[in-house]
C-alpha cells in the first residue's frame, strides 16, 4: 500500500507536483529541468530525487530524468485535488480573484485534512473544474484524459466559450482579466495572422491582438 501525500513533507509534496507538470506537459523530467521548476540548484535537485526514489515514489535512469511510480502519481494527484479544490472554495466563497487563488491554495494544501477537503468538496457541490478551467482530480483520483482544444485551434469567424487559462502566472492572468479572455467568456478569433504570427480575438471589451503561443494555453469549448 502506497504512502499518502498527507504523510509526506512539504518539500517531498512540492517535488511531486513538479514532476507530474512537467511529466505532464510532455517533457522529460532531468534534473536540471526539475531544478528550473522548482528555483533550486541542480544539486539540491539530484539530492532530492534520490530521496524520492527511496520512497518509491519515482524511478531514477541515469542520463535520463526520473519518472512518477504509480504511488508518485497518486500522491501527486491528492495534492493536486487539494490545491484546485482550495482555488474553487477561495474564488467561489471567498471571493479571491483568478490571480489571487494560485499562491493562497500553493500555502493551504499541505495542511488540508482529508476530512476537510471532502467538506469543501461536497460543499461546492463535487466540481470538476476548478475557477482556471484546469479539472480537479476525483475523489478516485481519476483526472481526465486529453487534449483540450484551443484558440489556437480556431479558425476566423469561429466562436468559442473560454474553458481553461493558464493558472500559476497573476500577471498573465490580471491581463486575461482586462481583454476578457476568462473562463466563461465568448471569444470569436477575427485573424491568425501567417508563419504562427499573433492571433487576433473579439472579445466583450473589444479586438485584442495575442501571441499564437498564448493562444495555445487558452482552452475552449
Amino acid at each position: 500500500m502506497g504512502t499518502a501525500a498527507s504523510d509526506l513533507t512539504v518539500a517531498v509534496q512540492d517535488y511531486l507536483k513538479a514532476i507530474y507538470a512537467l511529466e505532464t506537459a510532455g517533457e522529460r523530467v532531468t534534473t536540471s529541468a526539475l531544478a528550473a521548476r522548482m528555483g533550486v540548484s541542480a544539486p539540491s535537485a539530484t539530492a532530492m530525487t534520490k530521496r524520492l526514489a527511496e520512497l518509491g515514489l519515482v524511478e531514477r535512469a541515469p542520463y535520463k530524468g526520473v519518472a512518477l511510480t504509480e504511488d508518485g502519481r497518486r500522491s501527486a494527484l491528492e495534492m493536486l485535488r487539494h490545491h484546485r479544490l482550495l482555488e474553487l472554495y477561495l474564488a467561489d466563497r471567498l471571493g479571491l480573484t483568478l490571480d489571487e487563488v494560485h499562491a493562497e491554495a500553493d500555502r493551504l494544501e499541505h495542511a488540508l485534512s482529508e476530512e476537510l477537503e471532502a467538506k469543501i468538496d461536497a460543499e461546492l457541490g463535487y466540481p470538476t473544474r476548478d475557477p482556471h478551467g484546469d479539472p480537479i482530480p476525483d475523489r478516485e483520483l481519476r483526472l481526465k484524459a486529453g487534449r483540450d482544444r484551443t484558440l489556437a485551434d480556431l479558425k476566423p469567424g469561429e466562436r468559442a466559450s473560454v474553458s481553461r487559462v493558464p493558472n500559476d502566472d497573476p500577471e498573465l492572468l490580471r491581463y486575461l482579466g482586462e481583454l476578457g479572455l476568462v473562463p466563461g467568456s465568448d471569444v470569436e478569433v477575427v485573424t491568425l495572422a501567417p508563419f504562427a504570427g499573433p492571433v487576433t480575438v473579439r472579445t466583450e471589451p473589444g479586438d485584442h491582438a495575442i501571441s499564437r503561443e498564448l493562444a495555445d494555453e487558452i482552452a475552449v469549448n
